[in-house]
């Protein structure tokens, strides 16, 4: 490694060679990104500030809620600036950073949504025992595990990503640094690093994307036994969350997988923005602006705030 240079920076390159974004970086990016943060921000003050939806539930979605405002905040509102500047230079500990942030809260994603998946097959299908199982204290502790074990998930593949050699270039063709454009620019060898992510990808994911799958199951089953019920209720909340949390699982896939040789395509950074905005995007749609609960609890809070004016 003679003649390798030590990186001090990182260069985001935000688009793909021959590209115009700035439709992508003005319009959709800011609107998505406002969306994201209006929505999330009215579940977490309606389930905040009323009691009726003081529930396991709602707690989850709280607190999902609060990680989708981190989420999208880690990567959009920095790629818009630095697009707008034409400053995109970041730092090596800015972007080891960035990179544990977007894995931590990834992992706490996928985690909280396979939670919220067994909340409902235990409310549905074994509704007398949901009270003692779903305990606050069990909440809670499942709620500090999944932070637990995204922080631990984010430090293992941010340490390993970061104590390589780097001196190919310092260009990320992506608009916010991520573990495989850092992987392409390494003159070390990958392959430990591609083989964790992969087992990652498999255990993390595969076994979410199971939870999620087999409590649907179960609830759809349940739920066409009792003829007294509809399901198109169930269906109608089951179905866009396992078309979420596919889109998020694929499209995690096609980043972290993908041949070093698309690395700097637009279908690359499409695919990273499918991650990263999708998912807080539409959580706050799936589960509560549809849900009659929610828009009866933002409707009390609202005429409590027009009463104590008064």
């Amino acid at each position: 490694m003679a003649n390798s240079t030590m990186v001090t920076e990182f260069i985001l390159l935000g688009s793909p060679n021959g590209w115009n974004m700035s439709f992508l970086y003005f319009t959709i990016f800011p609107l998505t990104y406002l969306g994201t943060l209006l929505g999330n921000l009215l579940i977490v003050t309606v389930t905040t500030a009323d009691q009726n939806l003081n529930t396991p539930m709602y707690f989850f979605l709280r607190n999902l809620s609060i990680l989708d405002m981190c989420f999208i905040s880690i990567t959009v509102p920095n790629a818009c600036v630095n697009y707008l500047t034409g400053n995109r230079a970041i730092s090596v500990a800015g972007c080891a950073t960035q990179i544990f942030l977007v894995i931590f809260c990834g992992c706490d994603e996928l985690l909280f949504l396979s939670i919220m998946a067994w909340d409902r097959y235990v409310a549905i299908c074994q509704p007398l025992q949901y009270p003692i199982i779903m305990n606050p204290q069990f909440c809670v502790r499942m709620t500090l595990a999944s932070l637990l074990s995204g922080l631990v998930y984010a430090g293992v593949h941010t340490g390993n990503t970061f104590q390589l050699s780097f001196c190919q270039s310092n260009v990320v063709h992506q608009f916010f640094c991520d573990v495989p454009s850092l992987l392409r620019l390494s003159c070390s060898d990958t392959t430990s690093n591609m083989v964790l992510l992969l087992v990652s990808i498999i255990i993390i994911g595969g076994g979410s994307f199971g939870i999620i799958i087999m409590s649907y199951i179960h609830i759809f089953s349940t739920v066409l036994k009792v003829h007294n019920k509809a399901p198109g209720k169930a269906f109608s909340t089951c179905t866009p969350h396992i078309l979420v949390v596919s889109v998020f699982l694929s499209s995690i896939t096609g980043v972290y997988l993908r041949p070093s040789a698309t690395s700097d395509t637009l279908q690359g950074m499409l695919l990273s923005a499918c991650y990263t905005m999708v998912p807080p995007f539409l959580n706050p749609l799936i589960y509560s602006l549809r849900n009659k609960q929610v828009k009866e609890a933002v409707r009390r809070v609202i005429q409590r705030q027009m009463f104590s004016r008064k």
